[in-house]
Parts: C-alpha cells; sequence; structure tokens
C-alpha cells in the first residue's frame, strides 16, 4: 500500500508536470500561430505594394508630361489674356495704330480732369490704387488660409488614422489577431 501510494503520488507529479508542460507548449503554439499570421499579413502588404508600385511607375513619366504640357498651356494663355477683345468694333488701320491713339486720348482725357479736379484726382487715385492692393492681399489671404485649411483637414484626417491604425496594430500584438476580429466582427 505505501508503495502504491507512492506511485500515484509520483504519478500525480509527473501528471502535473505535463500538465504544466501543455500549457506552456500551447501558449508558444499560439505565439507562433500569431507571428505567422503577422507575417503573412505583412507579406500580403508587401505584395500588394509591389504590384500598386508596378501599376504606378509608368504614371510618373505621364504626370511629368502633364506638367510640362500644363506649363506651356498657361504660359499661352497668359500671353494671350491681355489680348483687348475688339469684336463688333470697327478699327480704321490696324490694331498697334488704334491703341497708340486711345492711349494719347486717354492722356489728354486725365489731363483735362486732373485741371478741373487737380486735388480730388490725386487723392482718388492713390485711394484707388490702395484699394486694388487691398483687394489683391485679401483675395490672396483668402486662398492662403482656404488651401492652409484644406491641409489642416487632410492632416488631421491622416494623424486619426494612423493613431487607430497604430492602436489597432497594439491590440492585434497584444491579443491577438482572433481575438480582435471578434471585438469587430461579432
Amino acid at each position: 500500500e505505501k508503495s502504491v501510494a507512492e506511485m500515484e503520488e509520483k504519478a500525480e507529479e509527473d501528471l502535473l508536470m505535463m500538465c504544466e508542460e501543455k500549457r506552456k507548449q500551447q501558449e508558444k503554439l499560439l505565439e507562433l500561430k500569431r507571428e505567422i499570421l503577422l507575417q503573412e499579413r505583412e507579406q500580403k502588404l508587401n505584395e500588394t505594394l509591389d504590384k500598386q508600385i508596378e501599376v504606378l511607375s509608368p504614371m510618373v513619366a505621364v504626370c511629368e508630361q502633364f506638367k510640362e504640357q500644363y506649363k506651356s498651356f498657361a504660359a499661352g494663355l497668359d500671353a494671350t489674356r491681355h489680348e483687348l477683345s475688339i469684336k463688333n468694333i470697327h478699327i480704321e488701320g490696324d490694331k498697334e495704330t488704334y491703341l497708340d491713339e486711345l492711349e494719347k486720348q486717354l492722356r489728354i482725357t486725365q489731363e483735362l480732369l486732373t485741371e478741373v479736379m487737380p486735388e480730388h484726382s490725386e487723392d482718388a487715385a492713390k485711394a484707388l490704387g490702395s484699394l486694388q492692393e487691398l483687394q489683391e492681399v485679401s483675395q490672396q489671404l483668402s486662398t492662403g488660409l482656404q488651401r492652409l485649411f484644406t491641409d489642416v483637414q487632410n492632416l488631421s484626417f491622416e494623424a486619426s488614422r494612423e493613431v487607430s491604425l497604430h492602436n489597432q496594430y497594439l491590440c492585434e500584438e497584444k491579443h491577438g489577431v482572433d481575438v480582435v476580429k471578434g471585438w469587430y466582427f461579432n
């Protein structure tokens, strides 16, 4: 009876050691499975990135060509936007002669107006110039502020997305992909 009791005690100790070893092996197995899943996920992401690079690489040359064409178009548009519209106007002679004559007549008109109202014309011209500068500056500021606001919104979105992805990655690291899937998809 004594040897049977010793054998039972020894068997219980061996069984406890085997249970503990089984638990450790299961933990290792789960850790290895998690590492395999993470490696597979990383490999899929790398494959997707390689495919995107492969597809988008030819677009770089197209974008550069478009940029050059757009610069050429913008330069042409800028050069032609200063042309006077002369539709439905009868001009004697060529356009340059007409414009020279028009400039001369405008100078005479300006001189006559300054003689009639010498004080007010200079003040009005200064005020008009100041108003035009103020209008240009306010338009530039408005455009700049709109651009900055859009940039801030985009940065905010990117930061929020990165924080969310980082937190998701930490949860997956800590609790495992299968546990986290249960949180989101059940």
